[in-house]
């Protein structure tokens, strides 16, 4: 008896319609730079010179983590391909650079052309969110290698900065003044800790009072804020010296990361709204708050150090794009390595 490939668990004409769903989702994130996008072996995409004097390409590459755990558990699969986008052209948009476009790789056991339509769903509102063209992609049935239901993604971002407008720091001085950017909640770190605390205690229909009427599934499923047009936007006419993407590692381990040797960061614990859900998972789990600080954004998604007198005209901007901050520390004089103290 003749074995045929979907026998041994892969199904080429999933794969085919699942490509067919993917094209109309996709084709509203191009940009004019496209020569080329979703069904060839490579994205085409022309780069304009003549728009920059001396232009750098960044790249960014991450995952979303344990948090699509929340996708498989809730059966949503259409907010995750934010979170996607958003890790990676965040990262891209703190060095100061448009992002330009973004490919993505979804691996599962058993390929489900809707679901993952749903999930590539995300990751086109992702793109066009920051801007960015949707122009491919990797799509793998691994039968065996993954258990039913589940899948893993992972998205690579390019993005393009004038050379003497990269954000590296080399402009930071002592007595900046720290802007902190509010989050929308977890965005896609620590879930493995919060997964561990809430899911023991709550069911994911569960409303406890903190969340003001959402369910722990619905809290801890937000999407990632993309903050690439909100740094161009502020980079148009802010002295803006050094930007940070408050992913793992939390506020101590990201907001040195764009800072000079010589300098450290300051926070003060209580100088901004701290979202109900971080005082839910320390309060449920008795995590010690050391431990909160390093593992979660705790509101802040971005923190940018810019000079005093400008700190006020920066959030004005901010507001106008609908994101609150706050003033949340300060650059100090340090001594080697740039650090981050959260003090308070």
């Amino acid at each position: 008896m003749a074995t045929t490939y979907r026998d041994a668990g892969v199904d080429i004409d999933e794969g085919d319609r699942l490509v067919d769903l993917i094209k109309p989702l996709a084709r509203p994130t191009m940009r004019p730079e496209v020569l080329a996008g979703i069904g060839g072996f490579g994205g085409l995409f022309a780069l304009d010179v003549k728009k920059y004097r001396d232009p750098v390409l960044v790249s960014g590459t991450d995952g979303v983590g344990t948090k699509l755990r929340l996708a498989f558990l809730t059966g949503r699969h259409d907010t995750v391909g934010i979170d996607l986008v958003a890790m990676s052209v965040n990262d891209v948009a703190v060095t100061g650079a448009e992002p330009l476009f973004f490919l993505d790789y979804f691996a599962t056991g058993k390929l489900r052309a809707e679901e993952a339509a749903q999930v590539v769903k995300g990751i086109a509102e992702g793109c066009r969110q920051a801007g960015c063209a949707l122009i491919g992609g990797e799509t793998a049935e691994l039968p065996g290698f993954y258990a039913d239901g589940e899948y893993d993604l992972a998205g690579f971002a390019v993005g393009v900065v004038e050379r003497d407008r990269i954000l590296d720091g080399r402009k930071v001085r002592p007595g900046d003044v720290l802007l902190g950017v509010a989050s929308t909640g977890l965005h896609s770190n620590g879930y493995s800790l919060a997964r561990k605390v809430l899911l023991d205690r709550y069911a994911l229909s569960d409303r406890p009072p903190e969340l003001s009427g959402r369910t722990i599934g619905e809290a801890l499923l937000e999407p990632t804020r993309i903050y690439a047009k909100d740094i161009l936007a502020l980079l148009e006419g802010t002295p803006v010296h050094a930007v940070a993407h408050i992913t793992g590692g939390g506020l101590p381990g990201n907001a040195p990361r764009n800072l000079p040797d010589g300098t450290r960061a300051v926070i003060r614990a209580g100088s901004w709204p701290v979202p109900s859900i971080f005082g839910l998972i320390e309060r449920e789990g008795e995590v010690p708050r050391d431990e909160m600080y390093r593992t979660f954004n705790m509101g802040l998604g971005l923190v940018i150090a810019l000079p005093a007198g400008s700190a006020e005209a920066a959030r004005a901007v901010l507001a106008a794009r609908g994101l609150s901050s706050w003033v949340v520390g300060t650059v100090e004089a340090g001594a080697g390595e740039a650090t981050c103290e959260v003090v308070g």
